[in-house]
């Protein structure tokens, strides 16, 4: 996520990216990260010495404890700086210890896979990453501001020489601003993939909690798909059956005549609540994304879309019914919410699987500005996606346009 939030400030327009935040938390960040590496460099080698030189001594122990579990000190603090550039938080990966004080929570936390996560992380910073950081901000600062003052150390050159060098000076600022950027997602990237939390951390309620959530869903589609069936081969039969008996009345009456009218009302109304209940069909379950599958649904769906919509479907194989049918309301919703909210002329649904993981793509060309928080749908597509262990990742400037990215693990 830190590389891909990067990655969508590094495409802005050069003008929006030199005038927003991101250079400057970037550098922050960079900084930060090169100041807390050799802050903890100095203190892990304190410890490890007074470890050494006390281990005849309890003193020497706690030394070396405190040198273990110095990596959940700089994980913590490492999500919170991460905050900088990364519109995710990370989420702590440690349970709370089930019984109090200290001896318990030590050695619950020496028995924990994500403090040996964290303490790996703190030696790779400490031994490279902080270098790396210092380095980037030493070049990104030094050499725009020796192109800067160039005239005042530069007492051998004609000033021909060094003026222009001065006046190149804004410019190689501007051109630092990018590199710094990019380096910041990457490593931002690096410590998420390091101290993300994963499935082992979480404690057995909350695994079954989960495992409770994709059972429910399971259960919904499960009667989403018999509410479908029911509707499409009862109520519409009938609505169908009725429709043609009108017709056929019709035919038995004169033409203009008071009957003629009513029938011929009565058959418009019929088809009307037809259209209807074929909409809510759709909307229920589609019965060609059961039977033809997520390309055939998502293609049909844009049929029906309020603007003309780019398709790149690049799927050669079925997926679970699941993965399916989270995919397809997921397009289903953001085309209705471009349709509400963005002022869309044109959109694009792109769909393809890399690896073990869906990626859906559905972009437009509106105004941009979406806010999960204002209630445009986009909790609930969260919430459909997340059921499925997906992710969803929103990005929406003012102005537009507008991206919203799904990956769903499907399997190899």
């Amino acid at each position: 996520m830190a590389a891909r939030n990067a990655l969508e400030a590094l495409t802005m327009r050069p003008t929006r990216f030199l005038v927003s935040s991101w250079p400057w938390r970037s550098l922050a960040y960079l900084t930060g990260g090169a100041l807390f590496g050799f802050a903890t460099i100095f203190v892990v080698a304190g410890l490890l010495v007074t470890g050494v030189a006390l281990s005849i001594v309890l003193i020497g122990l706690a030394a070396y404890l405190a040198t273990l579990l110095a990596g959940v000190v700089v994980g913590r603090l490492e999500r919170w700086r991460m905050r900088l550039i990364d519109r995710d938080v990370l989420p702590d990966p440690h349970r709370r210890p089930p019984r109090p004080g200290l001896r318990a929570w030590l050695l619950f936390r020496l028995r924990e896979q994500s403090t040996w996560r964290e303490l790996g992380y703190t030696i790779v910073s400490a031994a490279a990453l902080c270098w790396m950081d210092a380095a980037v901000v030493t070049v990104t600062i030094f050499v725009p501001t020796a192109f800067l003052f160039a005239p005042l150390y530069i007492d051998d050159r004609p000033l021909s020489v060094t003026l222009p060098m001065t006046l190149v000076a804004p410019l190689a600022f501007v051109i630092a601003a990018y590199p710094v950027t990019a380096w910041a997602g990457a490593r931002a990237a690096m410590a998420r993939a390091i101290l993300a939390p994963r499935s082992n951390d979480t404690d057995a309620k909350l695994v079954e909690v989960t495992r409770s959530r994709a059972r429910l869903v399971d259960a919904f589609e499960v009667e989403r798909r018999r509410i479908e069936r029911d509707l499409h081969d009862g109520a519409q039969q009938r609505l169908v059956a009725l429709s043609m008996q009108l017709g056929m009345a019709r035919l038995e009456v004169p033409r203009g005549s008071p009957a003629d009218t009513a029938l011929t009302g009565a058959q418009a109304l019929a088809r009307e609540a037809l259209a209807e209940l074929r909409e809510l069909i759709r909307g229920v379950h589609p019965k060609v994304l059961t039977d033809r599958g997520l390309a055939a649904a998502v293609t049909d769906a844009a049929g029906h879309a309020p603007v003309p919509v780019d398709l790149d479907l690049r799927l050669d194989a079925r997926l679970p019914a699941t993965i399916e049918v989270a995919a397809y309301f997921v397009v289903v919703e953001a085309l209705a919410n471009l349709a509400k909210h963005s002022a869309a002329t044109r959109a694009s649904v792109a769909a393809a699987v890399h690896g073990d993981r869906l990626h859906v793509d559905v972009r437009d060309n509106g105004r941009g500005g979406a806010d999960p928080s204002r209630g445009t749908g986009l909790i609930g597509l969260a919430d459909r996606v997340a059921a499925v262990d997906g992710t969803v990742a929103l990005s929406s400037p003012p102005g537009g346009p507008t991206l919203v990215h799904v990956e769903i693990p499907c399997g190899s």
